[in-house]
């Protein structure tokens, strides 16, 4: 590994690790976000402790994070495996971020950046994707069925990538998915969960994102939190 890319991966590791979500929620409402809701600091959770325009603002800045992770690398001229590295660890800044003592997001936005850079059609396909299923009120599962999708639409997307270049960037998009399940799996359990099987508990977090099968509940508990706060 060269000196160069081996600093690009600090770099993207850095820059992943600048806590948007965090920042503009204290400097805009004056309160730490890791306190309330989900506890992360990504736009979904902005949105229900602040605002709609605050959470379209973080969601920008997380996209472009990713994004610039994998353009600077491109324009450094790394190859296409380097790329995918960079934003990878550009991704794993933003949900264990140096700077809050390694907690972040789900780096579902932050992935969507590197994923764009890399195969623009494949970008628009996963930002979609989740999104089909929002008048059930599931874009949660919506993300899970993009992110476990990813690789196989990556084998045959990865446009404007060479044929040589696929398999790098799958399996860079594999360990970009491992990522995207792992933090929805290993946050604390909440009150709410507490009576929760430890496997249903699991499956919860990993299809939906939340402790408990019941939206409403789950959804009002966050509300309350944020009228607490």
């Amino acid at each position: 590994m060269s000196l160069g890319f081996g600093l690009l991966i600090v770099g993207g590791y850095l820059l992943g690790s600048v806590p948007t979500g965090y920042l503009l929620v204290k400097w805009f409402h004056g309160i730490d976000i890791r306190q309330h809701g989900t506890g992360k600091i990504g736009a979904s959770n902005v949105m229900r402790v602040a605002s709609k325009r605050l959470a379209i603002l973080v969601t920008i800045l997380d996209i472009g994070k990713g994004a610039l992770a994998v353009w600077i690398a491109q324009l450094l001229g790394l190859n296409a495996a380097e790329q995918v590295t960079v934003g990878v660890f550009a991704i794993v800044g933003h949900n264990w971020s140096v700077f809050l003592g390694f907690k972040g997001g789900r780096g579902v936005f932050t992935s969507l950046g590197v994923i764009t850079m890399l195969s623009p059609w494949l970008g628009l396909i996963i930002f979609i994707m989740p999104y089909t299923l929002a008048p059930i009120k599931q874009v949660a599962l919506g993300v899970f069925i993009a992110l476990t999708s990813l690789p196989i639409f990556s084998w045959f997307l990865s446009q404007p990538l060479g044929i040589e270049d696929r398999l790098p960037v799958t399996l860079g998009f594999v360990a970009l998915t491992l990522l995207g399940l792992l933090t929805r799996v290993i946050t604390p359990r909440d009150k709410l969960s507490q009576s929760v099987p430890m496997i249903e508990l699991f499956f919860n977090r990993l299809l939906f994102d939340r402790d408990i099968r019941d939206r409403k509940a789950w959804t009002e508990r966050n509300f309350q939190q944020r009228q607490k706060g």
